[in-house]
């Protein structure tokens, strides 16, 4: 059975970044966190606790509302008389979730269960059984049986069953390829003939902070199928880290995603959040287990090159050999994050942890550091350090302009071979 995943958040990350400042040292991936968290977030998925176009071309049943059903005009609660001022119409939610709800499906992650004497645990017809590690969610995308889910929901499976809303359940899945860097997976059931129902992909970038947004999934992996929870975009562009695979330890840093209040619970992870028409904009991947209202979910903008690399079996894009690696985990420098810990700029990127052996380590690159140019680039955020990142092959040497403790420096990196996932 695999632990809880946790991971700090955002007052967390600037308190370890202000005591990484002062010279306490941060760890890198697979190391014990240092900072004891106030606030935690977990991966979305209950653990020993549960088309045909290319993706990039493609244009909360149980609800926390507690509101007068959708579309109607409140009356007047003192009098039972319906008020004459017009008011505004509710979100339709039900109608969203009548639509997205069918191609959602349960995804178990299986291994050989083992008796105390080392021997295969036995069913109750005496044959060996499978013993489920984690329950998460996914949504079909393409009707012959194409799924997209978080990696962490399958990672460490021996087998993959997958359950619809509908009863219809397949004990054959295939992987066909997953990235641990970006936390998404592709995964297929055998669907020809079967007329799967599937659910648009639409486009995050048009996303509106306040915006109603319904997330769907397999909250606990309870009886009955997936749970529905509506809330608003609290924010986007968000980076977070998210937990390791043992308890206090660190897995990879998600860029560019959705924060929103819509209740993303254990066995969430790998489900739909979508805009009020029925669209996919977001992949339900962490929530917040210490504070009220906080989740987080893959853009589905910044996920389809990945999902179309994975379910055509290819590497993704800047993994593997031949891809420009500095060696480095970072944040997005923002005024927020900047302010609590007495930065001299508010924008650039971080250095949260040099990994042990890397181009960066070898250049002297340190914890704190900010980098806010490479050559001729200007760097503001992630996105432009990776694409900066992307002009340039192993081998290259590059120039770093990095603010260290308010003092202006250039760092040379000769870039190495990104390892293989």
């Amino acid at each position: 059975m695999r632990h809880p995943r946790f991971l700090t958040l955002l007052a967390s990350l600037t308190l370890a970044l202000l005591l990484a400042l002062a010279g306490c040292s941060l760890t890198n991936g697979n190391a014990q966190e240092p900072v004891t968290a106030t606030s935690t977030i977990h991966a979305a998925n209950p653990t020993a606790t549960a088309n045909s176009l290319p993706l990039s071309q493609q244009g909360s049943v149980a609800t926390t509302t507690s509101s007068t059903a959708s579309g109607a005009t409140p009356g007047n609660a003192g009098n039972g008389t319906t008020s004459s001022a017009a008011q505004p119409a509710l979100p339709d939610v039900a109608s969203v979730a009548e639509k997205v709800r069918p191609a959602t499906v349960l995804i178990l992650n299986i291994v050989q269960g083992r008796a105390a004497g080392g021997g295969q645990i036995a069913n109750p017809g005496g044959q060996p059984g499978d013993v489920p590690q984690g329950a998460g969610t996914g949504f079909i995308i393409d009707s012959t049986g194409i799924i997209v889910t978080n990696n962490h929901v399958v990672e460490g499976a021996q087998k993959l069953s997958v359950v619809l809303p509908d009863g219809q359940r397949f004990d054959d899945a295939q992987l066909l390829g997953a990235d641990p860097q970006t936390d998404l997976a592709v995964i297929k059931v055998p669907g020809e003939g079967k007329n799967l129902p599937t659910v648009p992909l639409g486009n995050s970038s048009q996303l509106k902070v306040g915006e109603w947004v319904v997330a769907i999934g397999n909250a606990l992996a309870l009886k009955g199928g997936p749970t529905v929870t509506a809330g608003v975009v609290s924010a986007t562009g968000r980076d977070e880290q998210e937990p390791g695979e043992t308890r206090g330890s660190t897995g990879p840093i998600l860029h560019d995603l959705i924060q929103t209040d819509a209740a993303i619970n254990p066995g969430n992870s790998g489900g739909p959040l979508v805009n009020m028409q029925g669209e996919v904009v977001g992949i339900n991947t962490l929530g917040a287990s210490d504070a009220q209202g906080i989740g987080f979910a893959i853009s589905i903008d910044s996920a389809k090159p990945v999902i179309d690399a994975l379910r055509q079996g290819q590497q993704v894009a800047g993994r593997g050999a031949g891809q420009a690696y500095l060696g480095i985990q970072s944040l997005t420098v923002t005024p927020s994050i900047a302010a609590a810990n007495g930065l001299s700029r508010n924008d650039g990127v971080v250095v949260v942890n040099v990994i042990t052996g890397t181009p960066a380590q070898k250049a002297g690159l340190r914890q704190g550091d900010i980098i806010f140019g490479l050559d001729n680039t200007a760097i503001a955020d992630q996105n432009d350090l990776q694409d900066a990142l992307q002009q340039h092959k192993p081998g290259d040497t590059v120039t770093l302009k990095v603010d260290r403790n308010g003092t202006q420096e250039t760092v040379q990196v000769t870039l190495g071979d990104r390892p293989q996932q």
